[in-house]
């Protein structure tokens, strides 16, 4: 073997196998192209998106890690989500859900989500995350 060197298997890896996926319907209705990465927390995707943003609360693409799927103006697509796994705790994004994600309603989301900054110095009631 060479420092450095890959040794692949022969045939395909699954990603995220055995996780429940979810396919919903987005159109982007904005003038300006679109893009959600990977790991995007998709219920607090732009606003100029729409789609069923209750049901998409804690999930993400179903895409390879450090890609993004890319949204032209007026063009809709069908996206496949998966959900967030591990302690399930969101944090930053648009300022939605900022912490376990059980303590989110989804009905919130995304009224939280439009115009929602994180939380500053300063802020009253900036508690512990």
């Amino acid at each position: 073997m060479i420092p450095g060197e890959y040794l692949l298997q022969d045939g395909e890896v699954e990603l995220c196998a055995g996780r429940e996926r979810i396919a919903v319907e987005v159109a982007n209705t904005g003038d300006r192209p679109i893009q959600v990465g990977s790991h995007y927390h998709f219920a607090e995707a732009n606003p100029a998106l729409t789609f069923e943003r209750d049901r998409t609360l804690g999930y993400r693409l179903d895409v390879a890690a450090g890609t993004a799927i890319r949204f032209e103006p007026g063009q809709m697509r069908e996206v496949t989500l998966i959900p967030f796994v591990g302690r399930r705790h969101i944090y930053g994004f648009r300022g939605a859900v900022m912490g376990e994600l059980s303590s989110a309603p989804p009905s919130n989301a995304p009224e939280a989500a439009q115009g929602a900054r994180p939380p500053q110095p300063g802020d009253s009631d900036q508690g512990e995350p």
